[in-house]
């Protein structure tokens, strides 16, 4: 796991989709909220994913660079992540979740804080699914349906600002959680406040 003040070192990640040009990471430009999912089409990554789309332009204007990485294939993450105005990265063999410390176990799902979010997201899915507005997710995702997420704000100079390691497989930083930790640090600095 990463901590505040770790370095990440510089890195081009290929886009699944809408870029043409590798994202950087870290971005001289702007903070990078660097998110790790579980897999293509997983409902409950897609009800959190949701809000963050639809919060999109606040992101944005705030200075953050939102990049999302799931444990499966480009072609198999294409159908589900088509509409996502940020980048999404494909990771099928876990290299950079194993890099930044990101872990899989059975209590992402069997935590009872997360049973509510489960079955909201399941209950979306299929709604979803039934008026042909998203796919099912691939019945055994590569990697495992078991992963947890991790948030991590990383400033400019590739320093990390903030991290979270999710306890259970919804437990995450909310847009507006994002938004009171991206005030904190002047864009194109990456210092702030502790």
């Amino acid at each position: 796991m990463l901590e505040p003040g770790s370095a990440v070192p510089a890195r081009r990640l290929a886009a699944v989709t809408g870029q043409a040009v590798p994202v950087s990471v870290p971005d001289p430009g702007r903070l990078v909220h660097l998110q790790f999912r579980r897999f293509a089409g997983c409902p409950v990554c897609h009800l959190h994913l949701r809000s963050v789309v639809r919060r999109h332009a606040e992101i944005e204007a705030a200075g953050i660079r939102e990049i999302v990485l799931f444990h499966s294939s480009a072609e198999e993450l294409r159908p589900h992540t088509a509409d996502f105005p940020f980048a999404v990265i494909a990771d099928p063999e876990q290299r950079l979740y194993r890099e930044f410390g990101v872990e899989a176990s059975p209590r992402s799902l069997l935590n009872p804080r997360a049973w509510g979010s489960v079955l909201r997201a399941l209950a979306r899915s299929a709604a979803a699914v039934a008026r042909g507005r998203e796919r099912l997710a691939a019945p055994r995702p590569r990697g495992g349906r078991f992963g947890l997420p991790a948030d991590l704000l990383i400033g400019p100079d590739g320093r990390v600002l903030a991290a979270k390691y999710g306890e259970h497989v919804y437990d995450q930083w909310s847009v507006d959680d994002l938004l009171r930790l991206a005030a904190r640090y002047p864009v194109g600095t990456g210092e702030g406040a502790a």
